[in-house]
């Protein structure tokens, strides 16, 4: 089977909801078992993957991001399309608001980070447009068309996990320049890049910070806005999709063509 787009859940986003003849799929990789549904919407096939497995039942850290992303070259897919509940570093992004990403900030520890460790070759990937920008692009069109608010850019800081950050990590994150904090971002956008994909991510903002909220965080908190809010982006996805596979003239097709040059 293959698929020409992707939809990545995050938390609170278990399942496509508008896909039909959905098939189940176990897919084998070099880095381990992922577990992928593929079906039909709107003429063309889409395959959805959700990030922590039914019920969330992996954690951020424990996320088999390589094996997911290879299952998903392995399908062909061209185009990812990501959620993820992100935290509010600034007042004036607020909680139920949309952000599409266009840049991160990497303070994760021990995450495998690429699939070329030596014995494939050796990769240096560019990171100056990690977030797609024509799919970026394309994604804000979509949003107005359909009345859909979203904010055009923000700085993704990606932690560890799976605590939530110290009220100190807070105000380094927001002096460092991030706009939004979350734990999945990376390293899955690197490699998604040298899968040589065009993948974006629509953030959904969940909560204020720690030490910018009055309130303690809870994961409930986090799973509760997410329901309230996911209606938003599936259907901008849907949309988009609906839109086709247009021709991918930005440099994601291209990202591994210096492979083992340097």
């Amino acid at each position: 089977m293959r698929a020409d787009f992707a939809i990545i859940g995050g938390t609170g986003v278990y399942d496509a909801g508008l896909l039909s003849s959905v098939d189940h799929l176990q897919i084998d990789t070099p880095f381990g078992v992922s577990f992928i549904d593929i079906g039909e919407y709107a003429g063309q096939q889409v395959a959805f993957l959700s990030r922590h497995g039914k019920g969330h039942a992996v954690p951020p850290h424990r996320v088999n991001y390589r094996a997911n992303i290879a299952a998903l070259r392995q399908l062909g897919v061209k185009q990812v399309l990501a959620t993820a509940a992100v935290g509010s570093l600034k007042e004036e992004i607020a909680p139920g608001e949309l952000l599409i990403v266009d840049d991160f900030i990497d303070m994760t520890k021990s995450r495998e980070t690429t699939f070329y460790e030596g014995e494939n070759g050796v990769v240096h990937i560019d990171m100056s447009d990690p977030y797609c920008g024509r799919l970026r692009r394309l994604i804000a069109e979509t949003a107005d068309r359909n009345g859909i608010e979203v904010k055009p850019g923000g700085v993704y800081v990606c932690t560890e996990g799976p605590r939530f950050e110290t009220t100190a990590e807070i105000r380094m994150y927001a002096r460092l320049g991030g706009d939004v904090v979350g734990m999945t971002s990376v390293p899955e956008v690197v490699l998604a890049k040298e899968a040589e994909m065009c993948y974006a991510t629509v953030a959904i903002v969940t909560n204020y910070c720690t030490g910018i909220a009055d309130s303690f965080l809870t994961h409930q908190e986090v799973a509760d806005t997410m329901r309230a809010n996911i209606e938003k982006v599936r259907r901008l996805f849907f949309e988009l999709i609906k839109r086709g596979l247009e021709e991918r003239t930005c440099r994601c097709p291209h990202a591994l063509a210096e492979l083992g040059s340097l």
